[in-house]
């Protein structure tokens, strides 16, 4: 891939041999070119050549997938289980936002903390070994960090649940299971 600034969005076609062809260079490519993309953030959609039908979650779902087996995962067991139980839960939709408004929040903690550490190296981007240095530094004060955003987080989201079943009983007027354990 070239280092030039692209204008367009990248429209790749899946073919059924499983093949990935990105339009916009005439090219063939792997999943490992569509994982740069995304780590460069070039904008790109992948979409079945035959019907049209928008592949790119899928697409971005089978490179999680690969990178998890691969290496040091980032979810434990446990997380995806979780996670799967909330398909098909009525706290579906409020699941996804959730998550999503944590992952950004956590990548603004780290430009800041990139912009902040930057300052430090006279203005000079940090080296993947200068970043395991700051980090093993930082590390402890991020987790706390983190640890009281998540509790926070937490709370927040307990919050909501249950303004949400005061409201359905409020309508509703029926109670829900557990109601009768909190009289």
């Amino acid at each position: 891939m070239t280092s030039t600034k692209k204008i367009n969005k990248h429209l790749i076609k899946k073919y059924p041999n499983r093949r990935l062809y990105d339009t916009q260079t005439s090219s063939y490519i792997t999943l490992v070119d569509v994982k740069q993309f995304v780590m460069e953030s070039d904008d790109f959609a992948v979409v079945d050549a035959k019907t049209g039908e928008d592949l790119t979650r899928s697409i971005l779902l089978q490179i999680i997938l690969e990178e998890e087996a691969g290496g040091a995962p980032m979810f434990s067991s446990v997380v995806l289980a979780q996670i799967i139980r909330y398909y098909g839960h009525a706290m579906q939709g409020m699941m996804g936002t959730y998550l999503e408004k944590n992952v950004q929040t956590f990548i603004d903690i780290q430009n800041k903390l990139t912009e902040g550490a930057s300052g430090n190296f006279d203005g000079k981007a940090l080296s993947p070994e200068m970043w395991t240095q700051f980090m093993n530094v930082q590390g402890p004060l991020m987790q706390g960090m983190m640890g009281n955003y998540i509790d926070q987080s937490k709370n927040l989201f307990v919050q909501m649940q249950e303004q949400l079943q005061s409201q359905s009983k409020n309508m509703f007027g029926f109670p829900f299971a557990g109601d009768e354990k909190k009289k």
